[in-house]
């Protein structure tokens, strides 16, 4: 595997545990409305980090063959996020609309956090 490779591989078992610790959250704790926002918000933004992957790698290969380039798949992003709104929307007594939006924006903060762990493990 490339480096690129294993560093997608660790962001989603980070995403995976993120959502593991959201649905314990949800189980065990008085605060129903807000994990399950938090894990709707959280699922989409998994598949969002899936789709930008592969979307990348597919680029790159693209590029490396000289061929065409396709796009990210930015509009694809944005329907799946439109969607958990329109989700949370509908159903409003189960879902915090907050949690939602903060739950779309986990696999950034999980890319930027893996992005500064490895950049001082390589550095060190």
């Amino acid at each position: 595997m490339t480096n690129i490779e294993i560093q997608y591989a660790r962001q989603r078992k980070w995403m995976f545990y993120l959502l593991a610790i959201l649905v314990l959250g949800a189980g065990f704790t008085p605060y129903l409305r807000i994990f399950l926002g938090l894990l709707l918000g959280s699922a989409i933004s998994f598949y969002n980090l899936y789709l930008l992957q592969k979307k990348t790698i597919e680029f790159t290969e693209a590029v490396a063959k000289k061929q065409k380039a396709r796009g990210l798949g930015t509009i694809s992003r944005f329907a799946a996020a439109a969607l958990a709104v329109i989700i949370a929307l509908r159903y409003e007594e189960y879902f915090n609309m907050i949690a939602v939006i903060i739950g779309l924006m986990t696999s950034y903060l999980v890319i930027m956090i893996d992005f500064i762990m490895n950049k001082n493990k390589n550095s060190a």
